[in-house]
């Protein structure tokens, strides 16, 4: 299916490009999020008497990417989460946590900008962790994820579990003994 482009769309083409896509790509895609128009004769013509206002819109979006990454660009932010003695996290830190500790560092950040090509983050450490701004424009930004100890009443509980499993290690349940006695 033949698409005028109306914006950027990663490795496909440029503001303007006439390109050839899937027609399940054009439709749930392209169409949907405003990104392209048929190639019809309307809309090419159409498109060109707004090339000009498509082009400075596209400039503009570019630059306030571009101002984004110049704040976002080496700063440093930390996550508390709870960790074990090796370092291992309970749970792990992914893209919504990062953002959610942008924003509450007083930035702009979305979910959907973090980048984490491995997955989640599962241990303590410093992490380098890259921000996709727009098509063509990214920042990166230095993350520490420090473990804290879990809380109290958790330990509480997990000692409480080791407690009983270690009265059911003789082969019956405490159910399981006392329907014995019931019998005899």
């Amino acid at each position: 299916m033949n698409v005028i482009l109306l914006e950027k769309v990663g490795k496909i083409g440029d503001v303007g490009d006439q390109v050839n896509v899937k027609a399940g790509y054009a439709r749930n895609y392209l169409f949907p999020f405003a990104k392209a128009v048929p190639a019809t004769k309307e809309n090419v013509a159409d498109f060109d008497a707004r090339k000009d206002e498509l082009l400075k819109a596209a400039n503009e979006k570019l630059a306030a990417a571009e101002a984004r990454a110049a704040k976002l660009n080496g700063i440093s932010i930390t996550i508390e989460a709870n960790a074990g003695e090796e370092g291992k996290l309970f749970g792990s830190i992914g893209t919504r946590d990062i953002a959610d500790a942008l924003v509450a560092a007083g930035y702009e950040a979305e979910k959907s900008e973090v980048q984490l090509p491995e997955g989640a983050l599962r241990s303590t450490g410093d992490y380098v962790i890259s921000l996709a701004l727009g098509s063509e424009v990214s920042a990166e930004i230095n993350l520490k994820v420090s473990g804290s100890d879990a809380p109290a009443e958790t330990i509480a509980a997990m000692e409480e579990i080791e407690g009983h499993s270690e009265e059911e290690t003789d082969g019956q349940t405490e159910s399981e003994e006392s329907a014995v006695e019931d019998k005899e």
